[in-house]
């Protein structure tokens, strides 16, 4: 498996976090960059974007990658709010600070002269304080409040990587043999005749409903009889995912069936035949 590049230095500290996650489940899955792009319905190159760290990858993606890994995606949905949350905060960052820089060049108004009565001499007008710049504080109370916004969110993301990473190291320490131990199940296609009907020989015949996210046998059946009927499903790996979903559908619309890419009876009894 080829080494990832070093992330970028200027990486957000949670995106960083993220893209070291995605890269420790891509590695673990054993999935060449091709057979990742067939699973989740994303490219290969906007996978080598992603987890090179130059691109922050779509909620979707981070959902795909957890499902076909067996993984937990609330931890990593978690981490994407925070760094799209932390990407939109620094694009917003220049804006107040170049309005700040417009309003500190405009000229204060000049104190207004002082008048003394020229008739009585022991009359004294006390000078007038110079007026302060109007629209400045407002701003400068927004970038203010920015910057301790932005030291709280930091605060609150450190805490949370110590946490995430004292509990990854007590998975890995205390769970080794269960990450190894459980290689996704392999499938091949034995397309053969019963009784008049086609069958892959893996769901010995069934007929269950089976849909978008499903697994197992039943869908890996499915998929060897879309292949033998010309559409491809993707890999026959037994699971349900858009490859699949858009074989179906067009499996569904040839066959003068209702395009809603669940397999039911019906569409069953089209492909064996």
């Amino acid at each position: 498996m080829p080494r990832f590049k070093t992330l970028p230095a200027e990486l957000d500290p949670s995106a960083r976090q993220l893209v070291t996650r995605l890269r420790r489940l891509k590695d673990h899955s054993e999935l060449t960059m091709r057979q990742l792009a067939a699973k989740t319905g994303y490219s290969a190159k906007s996978w080598e974007r992603y987890l090179g760290g130059t691109s922050l990858p779509p909620r979707e993606a981070v959902e795909a990658l957890a499902r076909i890994t067996g993984t937990d995606p609330v931890p990593l949905l978690a981490l994407h709010e925070i760094a799209a949350d932390s990407r939109e905060g620094r694009r917003a960052r220049p804006v107040v600070q170049q309005q700040d820089e417009q309003r500190g060049g405009e000229q204060e108004p000049p104190a207004r002269p002082t008048t003394r009565p020229l008739a009585v001499p022991a009359a004294h007008t006390p000078p007038r304080t110079p007026e302060p710049a109007p629209g400045r504080f407002p701003h400068i109370a927004l970038a203010a409040g920015i910057a301790a916004l932005a030291v709280a969110l930091s605060a609150v993301l450190l805490l949370m990587l110590r946490l995430d990473d004292n509990a990854g190291r007590a998975a890995v320490t205390t769970s080794p043999r269960t990450t190894a131990a459980s290689p996704p199940p392999s499938y091949t296609c034995r397309i053969t005749r019963v009784d008049g009907h086609w069958a892959a020989g893996i769901n010995k015949g069934r007929t269950t409903e089976i849909g978008y996210g499903a697994s197992g046998a039943d869908v890996a059946e499915a998929q060897c009889l879309l292949r033998r009927a010309g559409i491809s499903p993707g890999g026959i790996d037994g699971m349900f995912g858009p490859l699949t979903l858009r074989a179906v559908k067009t499996f569904q619309a040839r066959a003068g069936l209702t395009a809603d890419g669940i397999l039911g009876p019906h569409s069953w009894k089209a492909l064996r035949g």
